[in-house]
């Protein structure tokens, strides 16, 4: 481990990589934070987006110290078909189809009825979403230490560059948070990302190298389109006149005298 001040033209090159690097998987962090977060009373959102990002944080800086064992997992423990499978290989695997299953369950509960609304009733215990989040910022550290021990051995760069992203994040979380959760189409976009992310988690378990930048350059492109439709939107009900308007929900359930189930589509459709 290297603990040296001297900074030279080449180490903020890479300070500067691993700070957007880290920002990048921090929103990632925070979208999948902000949608398990709301499935609590609105009174714990708060605590538990804060409680999430500062356990991401404490958890990344404790692997960066256990870089010498990181490295370990990236031996071969069996094979299967001649194709080997590492400690970090099943690590990315179970964390990509957690992921992937997250995100489809989410996306299903939209359309089919079973969304949770953020009144504040409250679907999930805490612990059960704090337990959710620890085990996908495992995943999402391990990822972001691999890469910046591969990148340089100066541990003072790499704590430096967690703790300032991380700061970053708990700043903009709860804006983040608000925002997801107010635009639904935003959110359905933001579920496709996690899903998007999950996929390249468990292809990367399986050897599949996929190159990060074929991944979030899309996902930047999306997010400007996104962007674009929504300031259109604001610009087009402010010319007209009129009020910022309750975003329209996808799918609703109702209940009859009987206690069954019955799908009705949003009034206004």
């Amino acid at each position: 481990m290297d603990f040296s001040l001297e900074f030279t033209p080449d180490l903020l090159a890479v300070f500067l990589t691993l700070f957007v690097l880290e920002v990048v998987l921090g929103v990632d962090n925070v979208i999948f934070i902000s949608i398990l977060a709301a499935k609590l009373p609105v009174e714990q959102q708060a605590k538990a987006r804060n409680l999430g990002l500062t356990l991401a944080m404490l958890m990344r800086i404790g692997l960066v110290f256990a870089a010498g064992w990181i490295i370990t997992l990236k031996e071969d423990l069996f094979e299967i078909w001649g194709m080997g499978f590492s400690g970090r290989d099943l690590i990315l695997i179970a964390g990509g189809v957690f992921l992937v299953y997250k995100a489809v369950s989410e996306i299903h509960h939209k359309l089919e009825g079973d969304e949770e609304h953020t009144t504040g009733a409250g679907t999930a215990t805490f612990g059960a979403v704090i337990a959710q989040i620890l085990a996908l910022d495992i995943v999402f550290s391990l990822d972001s230490v691999i890469t910046a021990v591969g990148m340089t051995e100066n541990m003072i760069v790499i704590i430096t560059v967690v703790v300032l992203s991380f700061g970053i994040m708990l700043f903009a979380a709860r804006y983040i948070f608000a925002f997801v959760n107010r635009h639904p189409t935003v959110k359905m976009l933001a579920l496709s990302f996690l899903l998007l992310i999950g996929v390249f988690l468990v292809a990367d378990g399986f050897g599949v190298k996929i190159d990060k930048a074929l991944i979030y350059v899309p996902m930047a492109f999306a997010i400007f389109v996104e962007a674009l439709n929504l300031a259109a939107a604001a610009r087009k009900r402010k010319r007209a006149g009129e009020k910022p308007v309750e975003p329209v929900h996808l799918h609703q359930q109702y209940v009859d005298d009987t206690g069954t189930a019955l799908d009705r589509e949003p009034a206004g459709r």
